[in-house]
């Protein structure tokens, strides 16, 4: 289902929206459905318009800003506010006096992150941006010989999903920063070992993560055992763990294609530009070939 999220500008934006959402919440303007009514169940096309918390309560997918506090109070202190999150009715101190340069440059340029913050959370970016080039790790990839002889524990795999020689890219992860994980473990796997691994992770200074992202692990525990193809070098194991990240260390992937690209573009470039001075040169030649026939005759 599609979700839309209304930003309520100014002192004109906040008044119309308020207006509006009151408009849709005649029946319930503190958010609380009806006791006779299913939560989450049967029809909940409004969720496109709402949020709905684990309590019941339908909070409305909207952001109110302005410069001047004035408006917004009202909002604060109306009949619908419990109807709207506290951190959604954003204002600053003072208004731009009608003065653009004011609102552009100064006083509106300081709550733009603020605002820009909460619209991210409203659309659920997590992490932001979105993955376009996911790093895939497989563990633990180990021979029938070596598996004789060990025994990995969900720690050891876990650590081993953050080292260069099992992953599927060509890169050093500890060049870059992650922005996510994707952690899917198969067999005997607990929560509480996977939740010990993962901290354990997070405290090694070779492994970083972005600061604006700290909690980037998404965890699926798969209770059947890895299998493998019979008769192939590798291992039956007990346990395996495959995860996606988004790291920033894929860029060395793309290094030498962006190179290669880079000399291929000054290659035709330079290509093009003998091909114009060589059909330059001709088209004088032959000017000079008619000048002078024109002369002979």
């Amino acid at each position: 289902m599609r979700e839309c999220i209304s930003i309520h500008a100014g002192q004109a934006g906040v008044q119309i929206g308020t207006t509006c959402w009151g408009l849709y919440c005649l029946e319930q303007p503190d958010g609380q459905m009806p006791s006779d009514k299913t939560i989450g169940g049967g029809d909940d096309s409004f969720n496109t318009f709402f949020s709905e918390t684990g309590a019941g309560k339908h909070v409305p997918r909207a952001v109110f800003v302005d410069l001047e506090p004035t408006v917004i109070d009202e909002v604060h202190t109306g009949t619908y506010h419990q109807l709207f999150h506290p951190e959604q009715l954003i204002t600053g101190k003072e208004d731009a006096a009608s003065n653009y340069a004011r609102g552009h440059y100064t006083i509106g340029k300081e709550i733009i992150d603020l605002v820009l913050d909460r619209i991210w959370k409203l659309t659920n970016l997590v992490p932001y941006p979105c993955i376009h080039f996911p790093l895939a790790t497989y563990a633990s990839v180990i021979s029938a010989e070596k598996a004789y002889h060990e025994q990995l524990s969900v720690a050891e795999i876990t650590n081993a999903c953050f080292e260069p020689a099992n992953q599927m890219v060509k890169c050093d992860p500890r060049h870059g920063k992650y922005m996510a994980c994707c952690l899917l473990y198969h067999s005997d796997v607990v929560p509480k070992d996977v939740s010990a691994a993962i901290a354990t992770i997070k405290t090694k200074r070779t492994i970083q993560f972005v600061d604006w992202c700290p909690t980037g692990f998404k965890v699926g525990i798969n209770y059947q055992p890895p299998t493998v193809v019979p008769g192939e070098d590798l291992a039956k194991v007990q346990r395996a763990v495959c995860m996606l990240s988004n790291t920033t260390a894929i860029a060395e992937a793309w290094a030498p294609l962006d190179h290669k690209f880079d000399l291929m573009y000054i290659l035709l470039k330079e290509r093009a530009s003998k091909k114009a001075r060589s059909t330059k040169n001709v088209t004088k030649v032959l000017l000079l070939q008619g000048s002078l026939f024109c002369s002979k005759h």
